[in-house]
């Protein structure tokens, strides 16, 4: 990693510490990002504490969804982290969405992340060295958009069913970035093997250019965990940015949950959300 990019990460407490909160809630609030008012619904954790260091998880919600949808469904909220969910403005179909897919408004979606971060770095006890980010099919896609462009700033990334389009633009993450990713073998939606029409990659691929720009050793350490589950783990990773998956036999378009969820009724075998948790914990900026 360049020298440059690593004198830019700021490990010191955020300015909000010592500012008084409310915990245990979550309410929407509202911010101005290039000249637009933009809103996202805030959970401050029940044991938040106004002068320790907490840290904070993004989760971007699907295409046509809300804030509050995703709320419920990755469930963030009953962690120890400070929650956010950011909502996406109405693109050109009529229909929410983040920047990177073909149906997006014309909005700087990672400005308005940064913008964000910025306030609520203003406002709470913030970890700046434990700021995640995950995301749900559009959602998902944009996630791997902040990989590449915020990756100096958000420390680890955790796409669900993600619809990487190739409208997301060039990627040159300025240091390893690690990601978890998620996929079922049936997501017709955004189907595993890819679809060339749209210019979606197959999940193989998109993981395979994670893989070399983290500096990865070349194949992954494959790993059946039964019930249809098979996790690759791509190890010897710059800065120990490890690049993992979670290939699920017979998933559809959903986030993974073994209770029902606002995807699905029907429960899948494993839970993202836990182990999405687990992966954020092992990573922080450096």
């Amino acid at each position: 990693m360049p020298a440059q990019a690593e004198s830019r990460i700021d490990r010191s407490p955020s300015a909000g510490c010592g500012e008084a909160a409310v915990p245990g809630t979550s309410e929407t609030r509202t911010i101005v990002s290039g000249g637009v008012t933009r809103s996202y619904l805030l959970h401050v954790p029940a044991d938040y504490r106004q002068d320790e260091p907490t840290p904070v998880v993004l989760s971007f919600h699907g295409h046509s969804r809300t804030s509050a949808y995703q709320e419920e469904l990755s469930g963030f909220s009953a962690t120890g982290a400070i929650a956010v969910y950011p909502q996406g403005l109405v693109g050109t179909d009529g229909e929410t969405a983040w920047q990177g897919a073909p149906y997006s408004a014309a909005a700087d979606d990672v400005l308005f992340t940064g913008d964000l971060l910025d306030r609520l770095e203003r406002d709470f006890c913030v970890d700046r060295a434990r700021i995640y980010a995950a995301g749900k099919s559009n959602g998902g896609g944009f996630t791997g958009v902040l990989a590449c462009r915020m990756s100096d700033r958000i420390a680890a990334f955790a796409p669900v069913s993600g619809a990487f389009y190739p409208q997301g633009g060039e990627c040159e993450p300025e240091r390893a970035a690690p990601v978890l990713d998620f996929h079922g073998t049936d997501d017709q939606t955004i189907p595993y093997p890819g679809n060339p029409e749209k210019g979606l990659p197959p999940i193989p691929e998109w993981l395979a250019g994670w893989a070399d720009r983290n500096d990865c050793d070349d194949a992954p350490i494959v790993r059946d965990e039964g019930n249809g589950v098979q996790v690759s783990k791509w190890i010897g990773c710059d800065r120990g940015s490890n690049v993992v998956h979670y290939r699920i036999e017979g998933l559809g378009h959903d986030w993974p949950s073994t209770r029902p969820n606002p995807d699905s009724d029907q429960p899948s075998v494993v839970d993202a959300t836990p182990i999405i948790m687990r992966f954020f914990a092992e990573h922080r900026l450096r």
